[in-house]
């Protein structure tokens, strides 16, 4: 069958912000004119309104809005106290930002496997990291869980370790803000949880932006007074090293509106991924989402077999005029910046494993069928013929 008969009129983005900017553009145009209006671009009213509304819809107590995704992470290290010596364990299997604020402040960051079903940090091997640390002559100290794709990480299972080690939890929601674990919604799962706002994550802004999260009050002050340089009584009274972290107050605006839209937009996340899963299950091992759990979908990663060239399937689905990404070619552990890191048994077969078989399909919540059938029907070709 030709492909070119079934194919879309229009251009099948990866992630489609165009379509959901339609959708919202007079709201956005009118949140962002109110902002110029006012002129209070730093710390403006709509940056407390549009954490009173985080905070509403994920229910954690504390919710500070921040710079970047980044940033959220190094006020968690800061509130937690994170000083050289002290280990702090990480999976491999994601994006360097995890590890890389580790380092800022001198600390080790241990590099543990993830699991095959869910991509996330295997409680096994983080058990082996603990070892190894003390065995290292460091200084266990926390962990962070980074929630892949959109799904909570194990956190029964990490907090049961976290517990009979002394360790804080500080979960990484980069990408998976609005979803939920066994009736807790994430911004509640840790001491400390940080999002992202980047532009491509569910819940993006038009720049960067970021968020923290704790229903703790001491660490709730400390990362307040951290935004803002260490801030006491005002930004002129320096009680503690801090840092230049706020949003932008446009930025605020924005994910006002989109905040506002967000519930239906999860739900047609998660429609796109039950066809997926209907249409590619039986070529293809497709994410598992463990009872209890939901994700947001940020990423649709599948495992291709042993016997297809990723690569070329890539090309091939690039010719379809289809989008294909690798999330992520090369594990943190493998990475010049970070390989003379420790990690479990000096290898993470897991790991290393996805990194040369996982490709992300276009997610969105503005996949229509039609177009998504056509994604399907091409995979499934190309891979059935492979």
């Amino acid at each position: 069958m030709s492909h070119s008969a079934l194919s879309p009129s229009s251009q099948i983005h990866f992630i489609d912000l165009e379509a959901q900017q339609a959708k919202i553009r007079s709201q956005v145009d009118k949140a962002i004119k109110q902002v110029l209006d006012h002129g209070i671009y730093i710390m403006g009213p709509e940056v407390a309104e549009f954490e009173k509304n985080l905070g509403a819809f994920c229910g954690a107590k504390h919710n500070l809005s921040c710079s970047n995704g980044t940033d959220a992470l190094a006020f968690g290290l800061m509130a937690f106290g994170v000083e050289p010596g002290d280990a702090v364990f990480v999976p491999s299997f994601t994006f360097a930002a995890t590890a890389e604020v580790v380092t800022w402040f001198g600390a080790t960051p241990i590099f543990i496997d993830v699991l095959e079903d869910t991509y996330n940090m295997d409680p096994h091997s983080l058990e082996k990291g603990i070892a190894l640390a003390k065995k290292l002559s460091l200084n266990p100290k926390g962990i962070i869980p980074v929630d892949l794709f959109g799904l909570p990480a194990d956190y029964d299972a990490i907090e049961s370790i976290a517990k009979a080690h002394s360790l804080w939890i500080m979960a990484d929601a980069a990408q998976s803000f609005g979803a939920s674990y066994k009736g807790r919604q994430v911004g509640t799962l840790g001491e400390i949880t940080t999002t992202s706002f980047f532009p491509a994550k569910p819940l993006g802004c038009y720049g960067d932006g970021g968020a923290v999260f704790t229903n703790n009050d001491e660490y709730a002050a400390v990362m307040r007074s951290i935004r803002v340089h260490g801030q006491g009584s005002d930004k002129y009274d320096n009680v503690r090293v801090g840092m230049n972290g706020r949003l932008d107050t446009l930025q605020a605006a924005i994910l006002l509106q989109k905040l506002a839209i967000f519930p239906e937009e999860i739900k047609a996340r998660n429609l796109v991924a039950q066809r997926y899963q209907k249409g590619l299950q039986d070529i293809v091992k497709t994410p598992s989402v463990p009872q209890g759990l939901t994700s947001v979908w940020a990423q649709y990663t599948v495992q291709l077999p042993e016997n297809i060239d990723r690569k070329e399937l890539m090309s091939k689905l690039q010719e379809a005029k289809i989008p294909s990404v690798i999330y992520y070619v090369k594990t943190l552990h493998l990475q010049t910046a970070y390989k003379h890191h420790p990690c479990v048994d000096g290898h993470l077969p897991i790991a290393e494993k996805l990194s040369q078989c996982v490709l992300s399909l276009p997610m969105h919540p503005y996949l229509q069928e039609n177009t998504q059938d056509y994604i399907i029907e091409v995979f499934r070709d190309l891979v059935s013929k492979a």
